[in-house]
């Protein structure tokens, strides 16, 4: 490990490569994206990889890095094919598919394990702008902000649609990924103000104490209604909207697993929903490795409840008369007074 770090030290002395490792390392947080997780039956859809920020993805992902890419659909694992995607740029890797049946469905991407050194200074700027904060506090209490990093990191990412009014229980399939959220209710059946628990699991197993952080920004199809509206340019609550403003990885909610590995997000508005955490331990008995990370997200959208108690019509049909029977009356009404007034000439 010596001989290691001080290789990297050398190297990172080079500016044009400690460039290089900020733009290809940081930030690159791995999500399924969509325009909308509400589709219709038979609908020509698309998925977008944002390798990046939710926000903004800054680069494609590799086929080769791709161990496993599918959908959850009606209890099936059926496979995304190779002329399923396009890059559409140097940035954005996007998956062209058919919705198919109604029902609740599942996409799942997984990732080949990479690993990257860093300078020590790096390795501590990194944990903070992630939120990686428990290694982060173990570095600062046992002195090892000097001590640069060499880490080993896989992404697994989730998200989960709605196609149609038919609900399904695919969006509460296990995938098996090293690391993963699982839904304790269908999102689906969620709406704007409810609360939704996730569990998150490494390896099968429910992960405690875990520091989960999730956000919502609006989707791009609004509801409007008499008194509010529900896109972008609402000006009543405090919506979120995409931006390229910088920012860290660490806004919106900032949650722990409990006992059971569960967080409870709160879904105070309509929009899209991503949760994100990356679960890292240190690695003192490997001679290459310094640290062993693993990412994950979850991505699906939540709206608000349509029914006689959210919205009020004062339509009242009972105490209406309808057209044709008014016109009926009246012409029987004309044709009464027309005899009644013949009969008196």
């Amino acid at each position: 490990m010596k001989a290691l770090s001080k290789k990297l030290k050398t190297r990172f002395y080079n500016p044009f490569y400690l460039l290089l490792v900020i733009a290809v390392f940081y930030s690159h947080d791995l999500y399924i994206k969509m325009e909308t997780y509400f589709l219709q039956p038979n609908q020509q859809a698309t998925l977008s990889l944002y390798n990046g920020t939710f926000e903004n993805s800054e680069n494609t992902i590799a086929r080769d890095r791709i161990l496993d890419a599918f959908f959850i659909s009606q209890g099936k694992k059926v496979a995304i094919k190779p002329d399923q995607w396009k890059d559409e740029d140097s940035t954005l890797t996007k998956v062209y598919f058919n919705t198919g049946k109604a029902g609740t469905y599942v996409a799942g991407i997984s990732t080949k394990t990479r690993s990257i050194g860093l300078s020590a200074d790096e390795f501590n700027d990194y944990l903070k702008h992630d939120g990686v904060l428990d290694i982060l506090e173990h570095r600062t209490k046992n002195n090892l902000l000097d001590k640069d990093a060499v880490e080993s990191y896989q992404k697994h990412v989730k998200a989960i649609y709605q196609v149609g009014d038919i609900k399904t229980d695919d969006w509460k399939t296990i995938l098996g990924y090293p690391i993963e959220f699982v839904p304790q209710t269908n999102p689906y059946e969620k709406y704007s103000g409810d609360t939704l628990a996730v569990k998150l699991l490494v390896d099968g197993k429910a992960l405690p104490n875990q520091l989960v952080y999730a956000d919502y920004v609006n989707s791009t199809h609004g509801h409007s209604h008499d008194d509010h509206t529900h896109d972008k340019n609402d000006h009543h609550h405090p919506h979120k909207s995409e931006s390229k403003e910088t920012h860290t990885h660490t806004n919106g909610q900032q949650l722990r697993t409990n006992n059971q590995g569960i967080v409870f997000v709160n879904l105070p508005e309509d929009g899209i929903y991503y949760l994100r955490t990356i679960y890292m331990v240190n690695t003192p008995d490997s001679d290459e490795l310094t640290h062993k990370s693993k990412w994950s997200t979850l991505t699906f959208e939540v709206n608000h409840k349509h029914d006689a108690t959210t919205h009020t019509h004062d339509h009242h049909h009972e105490e209406s008369i309808p057209t044709w029977l008014f016109i009926v009356g009246s012409l029987l009404v004309v044709g009464v007074l027309f005899l009644i007034f013949r009969k008196k000439d």
